[in-house]
């Protein structure tokens, strides 16, 4: 992955500030969670509400960038520019999974001295299988097999606390 620790805990100190809520999905939800898939930027799914408009904004400005609209007038994307990293802010996943859906089955991830939220690997999987890119498609292998390791991991384990 392109950025590091220091660049996340910046970029959530920036979406605490705005008031925004947001879960980290893609390939960099993926790489949050061990798996060895590389992204240039971060997808984070965002909970739409009247005051969306006003707290992305706010995050602009607090965070330095622009925000775009890359595939207007049909966008489900906002993209923030000017920092080494891209931060793309989507409104729905290819799954047709809501908001609410992914965050009951997020985990919690430690950056910095804040937990921020990250879709499932399954999740992951289900919105890279319904986009049917051929980027996705070629990270679909990779994310499956270390779902199926961690799967045989979390099994082992519980058969050894018995």
């Amino acid at each position: 992955m392109s950025f590091d620790e220091g660049f996340l805990a910046e970029l959530f100190q920036a979406i605490s500030e705005a008031g925004l809520q947001v879960i980290i999905v893609g390939n960099a939800a993926a790489v949050l969670q061990g798996v060895p898939v590389l992204t240039q930027d971060v997808d984070l799914m965002v909970r739409k509400h009247a005051q969306l408009e006003i707290k992305l904004d706010r995050f602009a400005k607090r965070f330095g960038v622009i925000l775009t609209h890359p595939y207007d007038p049909v966008s489900q994307v906002v993209r923030a520019v000017g920092r080494p990293v891209g931060v793309d802010f989507v409104f729905s996943l290819s799954s047709g999974k809501s908001f609410e859906s992914i965050r009951s089955r997020a985990t919690s991830v430690k950056i910095g001295r804040r937990s921020v939220l990250v879709a499932s690997l399954e999740d992951v999987i289900a919105a890279k299988e319904a986009a049917e890119r051929p980027k996705d498609k070629a990270t679909l292998p990779i994310l499956k097999d270390a779902l199926r390791v961690r799967n045989k991991m979390k099994a082992k384990s519980r058969i050894k606390q018995r």
